[in-house]
């Protein structure tokens, strides 16, 4: 049996989730702290993290294509990452972010998070 072995599909087609998670990394990287759901903020800091360990690298055409490949069209975000996140990171083997719990949200009771950067 192959239980728990896809990804996480946040109840969206496969196009609307690529494109929301490419946005809520391209805001998290912009502003440096991202809150939403709970499920969202697991899946954003999955890509996240995949992404700093390409970016610790270097300023380098593979690392750029790469990067590229997963954030189309925000190239300030790809550079702020390879110039700015990813050297702060460069000695840490993993875990550049952490979620909080915040509880639930009043409206739906969803649980609510916030993903922000590791100092």
């Amino acid at each position: 049996m192959k239980h728990q072995s896809g990804r996480k599909k946040l109840n969206l087609k496969q196009g609307h989730r690529k494109a929301l998670i490419r946005n809520q990394i391209i805001h998290f990287i912009k502003h440096g702290v991202l809150q939403t759901t709970k499920a969202r903020v697991k899946v954003v800091q999955a890509a996240t993290e995949k992404l700093v360990t390409i970016a610790r690298k270097g300023y380098e055409f593979n690392v750029i294509r790469r990067l590229k490949q997963e954030l189309p069209y925000d190239d300030a975000m790809v550079t702020k990452l390879i110039k700015e996140i990813a050297p702060l990171y460069a000695d840490r083997p993993g875990g550049y972010t952490r979620v909080i719990s915040l509880g639930r949200r009043e409206s739906d009771t969803a649980p609510v998070a916030r993903l922000e950067w590791v100092k």
